[in-house]
């Protein structure tokens, strides 16, 4: 089979898989391909995707890759639903960026970051899987602990949770004296996201609406 036919292959694979496919999980499938073959195909297939101008491009997400329509479309796709998609509310955003850099962490932790009560935001983000049960704490009353999902990685487009900003990065991104602040980069996705995921978060696949879902903004998700 001749590297033609194998991207062939690994383009059909990527387009129909519903979460991003490792090159592992590639080369697994497709006949004498090994994992790093298998990665630079898939990063052919993107620069073919941009030297052609199409209109969606292969992302490097979560530990994979995926197609996803380019977020300049994303106004026309959503015009193919029923109902816009809802966006994540600014308190969950900010409980996600606690949990994000400060995994594991227990409810009780996040409380104190936050100052405010946690429970039902967690329970919304465990029920969109961005937010996993990550074990126990060892000590008195075992409290539960929380961390993100590859589904948090592939919405925010991240290939691993070390390519988190950096608070070096944040302060380049909002300059201004923020003085010995190390709890800056907990409200970096919320930031972001200020204008919602609407435009900044690529649509997930070829037509399909991106991971902007979130559950109405409830009383008890407004702290």
């Amino acid at each position: 089979m001749d590297s033609q036919k194998q991207k062939q292959i690994v383009e059909a694979l990527i387009l129909a898989s519903p979460e991003p496919v490792s090159a592992v999980k590639l080369a697994q499938i497709v006949p004498r391909l090994k994992p790093a073959a298998a990665r630079k195909l898939a990063l052919e297939l993107g620069k073919e995707y941009d030297e052609q101008d199409r209109a969606f491009e292969v992302w490097e997400v979560a530990g994979g890759f995926q197609i996803r329509t380019r977020a300049e479309y994303s106004g026309y796709l959503r015009q193919l639903q029923a109902e816009r998609p809802l966006r994540l509310s600014r308190a969950a955003l900010e409980t996600l960026s606690v949990i994000a850099y400060k995994q594991p962490v227990t409810r009780a932790e996040i409380e104190q970051v936050r100052g405010v009560e946690a429970g039902p935001v967690v329970r919304s983000l465990l029920d969109r899987k961005l937010v996993r049960i990550a074990g126990h704490r060892e000590v008195p009353g075992r409290p539960m602990l929380y961390g993100t999902t590859k589904r948090f990685l592939e919405v925010f487009g991240l290939v691993r949770l070390e390519d988190l900003p950096t608070l070096r990065d944040i302060e380049e991104l909002m300059p201004g004296d923020r003085g010995d602040d190390d709890e800056a980069p907990l409200t970096l996705l919320a930031d972001a996201a200020e204008d919602g995921p609407d435009e900044d978060v690529p649509e997930l696949g070829l037509g399909v609406e991106g991971e902007a879902e979130a559950a109405p903004e409830s009383p008890s998700e407004l702290h």
